[in-house]
């Protein structure tokens, strides 16, 4: 593939399932949660079922098929994404993010294995590999969200549900923007000097 002189920041969220650092925003399709009423009559219909019958048999079936248009429908679609990322860049800045330990959060524990982040970077970096772009990771405890992508301030407190700052300086910032703004610049310093990369947890 052609090199490229264009270079991307990603944040991953929830409420847009990543945000990039020219503006865009990629919406959240909530797989899950769009059959999320056929798993809630399914899966009861199959506790009921008497183990070893045919119709369990069956009912264990359709709760299946279920989690498989689920997972066929999302992966569809991180694969799309991710291919358009690695054929319009270069580098690609994401952030290591330990999502084992997020998914201990019960709120959003349901809402984060749907996201599927860690498939979505996998993805980013075998296809990274095939085409000779690069993907760049940063520490997970760099405060992106925090960070004024203007000035380098960083506030002490950013409650999650603030999703727009102003900082000292002046600058407005959409909260995702920014981070993704400071996760490119990061990454492209980490690409130049080769030091701070870690390797993606899943």
């Amino acid at each position: 593939m052609t090199p490229t002189d264009h270079v991307v920041g990603v944040d991953a969220g929830i409420t847009s399932l990543f945000t990039l650092s020219t503006g865009e925003k990629i919406d959240n399709p909530r797989h899950e949660a769009k059959d999320r009423v056929r798993l809630a009559k399914a899966q009861p219909a199959l506790a009921k079922k008497q183990k070893g019958s045919a119709n369990r048999a069956k009912a264990r079936l359709k709760v299946a098929k279920i989690y498989g248009r689920v997972a066929d429908r999302r992966r569809d679609h991180l694969h799309q994404l991710s291919t358009r990322l690695v054929r319009e860049n270069q580098v690609i800045a994401v952030e290591t993010l330990s999502v084992r330990n997020m998914l201990k959060n019960r709120s959003l524990s349901r809402a984060i294995s749907d996201a599927a982040w860690s498939e979505f970077r996998s993805m980013l970096e075998y296809k990274a590999g095939w085409y000779g772009r690069r993907v760049v990771t940063i520490d997970r405890f760099y405060p992106s969200s925090k960070t004024c992508s203007v000035c380098g301030v960083v506030v002490e407190s950013l409650p999650l549900d603030v999703r727009v700052w102003t900082c000292r300086c002046g600058a407005h910032h959409d909260r995702d923007i920014n981070a993704a703004i400071n996760i490119l610049a990061v990454g492209l310093a980490v690409s130049a000097c080769g030091d701070g990369v870690s390797p993606l947890l899943v």
